[in-house]
């Protein structure tokens, strides 16, 4: 795929911020040539893409969306939060692009009896070698499904959280680190709400990406009838690539072009959330309670670089960015009372806000 004509101008090279990880950053200079030779790499590097979707087509039917923001989540080294009723595949999903990246799975069905140590694990007595030995949880696996992670307490919430952020668990007095890749796809059921212990703002935050699911469409659900009626069951998926292979797309991923405009959009697009009045959205300001954090700015460049990536590009595209805007500032922005009285929903809102901050 050519690099965008206006690249062809950039005859003197200039200076572009690169995320690393999440607080810090390293500048690097980049020219004309060398976006062009990066793109060159990026068409290459990432043919992957098209035989994991194949792959993943045999298990899941329709459903697109959650499929791409997975690989999108997988990409850029972030989690992901799916919220929709059951029976739409979310298991399948994950459990599917395990066996595509040959990686280990885990599900833990989240309960209101759940200890933090099912999770990460404990200590357990040997009487014959008179000492301790770790026994670790379901968490020390490549891919985690934490399915309704709602109906869990505060405890083992938390628990699972810590564990997102820092990639690490301690259990008694030793730290111990999680597998790379890893990739926490978290559920909840938005119908039944009895029981359950919402998840506070601060904790969703640490996911990258939110993404609602949908019923799929009546040609889709007659081909998963068929699909799971015939004989010979579903098919199986064929792994096509590695966990290594995985952690060297997450360097290219970092190294996608994004042009300082770019970036400008997304800091407009992150304080159009926090301050509405100061980009001509004064009438939002009443219904909004908070707006993205810093992570929704991070997370939001990083899915687009991603998204870029599986594209097969090595630029960002404003369209990538508003691609990605529902999933990433979804669950970072909260909604006041009045809001909720006007039944105004936090989609609304960001589209208002995508039509309204001006395009580069």
């Amino acid at each position: 795929m050519p690099v965008p004509s206006n690249f062809a101008c950039l005859e003197q090279p200039f200076i572009v911020l690169t995320p690393k990880r999440m607080e810090t950053t390293t500048s690097a200079t980049v020219t004309a040539d060398s976006i062009r030779q990066l793109n060159d790499r990026i068409q290459q590097a990432s043919g992957f893409v098209d035989l994991i979707d194949h792959e993943m087509e045999k298990a899941i039917v329709g459903q697109k969306d959650m499929v791409h923001r997975l690989l999108v989540a997988l990409l850029a080294d972030g989690h992901i939060l799916l919220e929709g009723v059951p029976g739409l595949a979310k298991t399948m999903a994950i459990k599917a692009l395990a066996q595509t990246v040959n990686v280990a799975f885990s599900r833990i069905q989240f309960t209101p009896d759940l200890l933090p140590a099912d999770l990460i694990g404990t200590l357990i007595y040997s009487q014959r070698n008179e000492e301790f030995t770790v026994r670790k949880g379901p968490l020390f696996s490549n891919f985690v499904l934490a399915d309704e992670i709602n109906r869990a307490p505060a405890k083992v919430q938390s628990a699972l959280l810590e564990a997102m952020q820092e990639r690490q668990v301690t259990i008694g007095q030793t730290t111990h680190t999680l597998p790379e890749p890893f990739l926490v796809l978290a559920t909840m059921n938005p119908i039944e709400q009895e029981g359950t212990y919402p998840l506070p703002e601060a904790q969703t935050d640490r996911f990258m990406l939110k993404v609602v699911l949908d019923y799929p469409r009546k040609e889709e659900e007659k081909l998963i009838i068929r699909r799971n009626v015939r004989p010979e069951g579903m098919a199986t998926p064929q792994h096509v690539m590695g966990p290594a292979e995985i952690l060297e797309a997450r360097k290219l991923v970092r190294e996608v072009y994004m042009d300082e405009k770019i970036e400008q959009y997304i800091v407009d697009l992150v304080h159009a959330t926090r301050r509405p009045e100061t980009y001509k959205l004064a009438d939002l300001k009443p219904l909004i309670a908070f707006g993205g954090s810093p992570r929704a700015s991070i997370w939001m460049a990083m899915a687009a670089k991603a998204l870029a990536f599986t594209k097969r590009r090595g630029y960002v595209i404003p369209e990538d960015v508003r691609a990605v805007c529902h999933d990433v500032l979804r669950h970072r922005i909260g909604l006041t009372y009045e809001a909720e009285a006007e039944n105004v929903t936090v989609n609304e809102l960001i589209d208002r806000v995508l039509n309204t901050v001006e395009v580069p």
